[in-house]
Parts: structure tokens; C-alpha cells; sequence
């Protein structure tokens, strides 16, 4: 009688495990199945104030992610399976640190990108979001002297991360 209750047990566990899938990628990322093709459009410039390699930075940091964590293939054409599009919205130095005497301690970069994500597989949800990010840097050192280290090593990675993880990883 025992062995048939461990035996109804076993099937009934195999059968309600049988009808459950989980897709689980070494990247997180979260791609249709029969997805094939992206196209990262170039991002454009549109804030007032600017860094001229900006664009094209933040469009090849974009492609390369997307081409090493999916299998997905860019294509420069319309109709790719998700397409990226978007505009440099916002882009700015602020103070971010006063001292005692009113006077500037610590500088921040801020650039803010807009970014549209369609996707013409699957469920077909894509987004249109703004992505910020600012690294922040001393008064006393020049913009124009850490401005392309704090692109290229914090605020670009940050962003590119955000935008890919809200495009394919379900969190």
C-alpha cells in the first residue's frame, strides 16, 4: 500500500514538473525564441551641450553587448526581430558637493540618454525609457581633463548595462 502511494506520488510529481520549463541563458538575457536579428541604430546627439565621440561610443558599447551576450545578429536595416533607437537627451555638469565656504568639492558629469526598444517577436512589449548616469569627479580637476575617463569607465558601461537589461533580462 506504501509503494503505491510513493508510486501515485512520483508520477503525479513528474507529470505537474513535466508541464513546468524555466529558460536560463549563461548571460540572464531573455530572447524569443526564433529571434534572429537586432538592429542598434545609431543613437544621436541631442543635448544641448556635447561630447563629439559620445554617439558613437554609446552605439558601439550597445552593439557589442547585445552581439556578445545573445546570439542575436545585427542587421542595418529595417525590420530587424528588436530594434534600438534613441537620442543623447541630457548631458550636463553640475556641483555635487559644497564645502563649508560655499565653495565646490566635488564636481558630477551627468548624461541622460532616451532610448526606444521595439521588439517584433514574440510578445511584441518594447519600451521607450530614459537612462541616466553621472560619475562624480574633484572641483578642482578640469571637465574637459576627466570627462572622456568618466564616459569610458562608468557612466557609458552603467547605461549600456541598464538599457540591455531592461530590453532582455525579466528581473
Amino acid at each position: 500500500m506504501i509503494r503505491l502511494i510513493q508510486g501515485l506520488l512520483a508520477i503525479s510529481l513528474v507529470l505537474v514538473l513535466g508541464g513546468c520549463s524555466v529558460h536560463y541563458s549563461a548571460s540572464g538575457a531573455s530572447i524569443e525564441q526564433g529571434a534572429k536579428t537586432v538592429n542598434v541604430r545609431f543613437i544621436e546627439n541631442r543635448a544641448p551641450i556635447n561630447n563629439p565621440t559620445l554617439s558613437q561610443n554609446l552605439t558601439e558599447r550597445l552593439r557589442n553587448k547585445v552581439q556578445a551576450q545573445t546570439k542575436l545578429v545585427q542587421i542595418n536595416e529595417e525590420g530587424a526581430d528588436y530594434e534600438f533607437k534613441g537620442n543623447v537627451t541630457g548631458y550636463s555638469f553640475s556641483n555635487a558637493a559644497v564645502t563649508n565656504v560655499d565653495q565646490a568639492a566635488t564636481s558630477r558629469l551627468t548624461v541622460t540618454i532616451s532610448i526606444t526598444f521595439i521588439k517584433r517577436i514574440g510578445d511584441k512589449k518594447g519600451f521607450t525609457q530614459s537612462f541616466t548616469r553621472s560619475a562624480d569627479f574633484s572641483a578642482s580637476a578640469l571637465p574637459s581633463t576627466v570627462e572622456n575617463n568618466l564616459l569610458e569607465t562608468t557612466i557609458l558601461p552603467q547605461i549600456v548595462d541598464d538599457i540591455f537589461n531592461k530590453a532582455f533580462a525579466n528581473w
